[in-house]
């Protein structure tokens, strides 16, 4: 049940989104055919057993999850409907310019064009509704930096300690908490947890 509890509190399922976007089932499932609209980052296949003095009953259930910042997302692409990657693509980089960090990452500044193209394909996927706290283009942009500058520091012989600190700290405020099962093997873990313990930084209060 940890994992469901989790979900519960992070994610919204089909039915909260569509009451949340006030959109229609059919609507949603186009909007994802056409490539405009996020998949789901978590499907669950439940089956349920139940024995009472009826006697016994089975039945199952597929949930799918969705990060609840696809609401707003929804509601974008409401109001912008004809070009979704174009709003993608420029909510990341208005995001990127606006973050107190830079990165010398040649796929953040001349390879952008094509980065932007491949973080689509993730967005599409649900990937980032799983791995960021929104799952919106300006979590996105601030993961991939903070990861980026995190590589950088830490490859070096004697790093900048608060460059270090303000990319991990902007990780965490980024990154997801990652369900229970998935923790360990997380960017969260790699890039957080561990950097934290190795140079002794100190945790942050993040709003979850």
């Amino acid at each position: 049940m940890e994992l469901i509890d989790y979900l519960n509190q992070h994610f919204f399922t089909r039915a909260q989104l569509l009451a949340a976007a006030c959109l229609a089932p059919e609507h949603l499932d186009a909007l994802i055919r056409d490539g405009a609209m996020p998949k789901p980052s978590y499907r669950l296949r439940l089956a349920l057993g139940c024995d009472s003095f009826f006697g016994p009953h089975a039945e199952e259930h597929a949930v799918e999850y969705y990060a609840r910042g696809y609401a707003a997302w929804l509601g974008a692409l409401q109001a912008a409907p004809r070009d979704p990657f174009g709003m993608f693509a420029r909510r990341y980089r208005e995001a990127l310019a606006a973050l107190p960090l830079e990165s010398s990452d040649r796929k953040l500044n001349d390879g952008l064009d094509a980065h932007l193209r491949d973080e689509w394909g993730h967005f599409l996927d649900g990937t980032y509704g799983l791995c960021t706290r929104s799952g919106l283009p300006e979590d996105i942009a601030a993961k991939e930096l903070a990861i980026c500058v995190i590589r950088e520091s830490t490859a070096s012989e004697a790093p900048d300690l608060a460059r270090l600190q303000a990319a991990v700290d902007l990780l965490d405020r980024a990154s997801s908490p990652f369900a229970p099962h998935e923790r360990l093997r997380s960017s969260r873990h790699r890039y957080i947890d561990e950097i934290r313990a190795r140079y002794g930084f100190a945790a942050k209060d993040i709003c979850t």
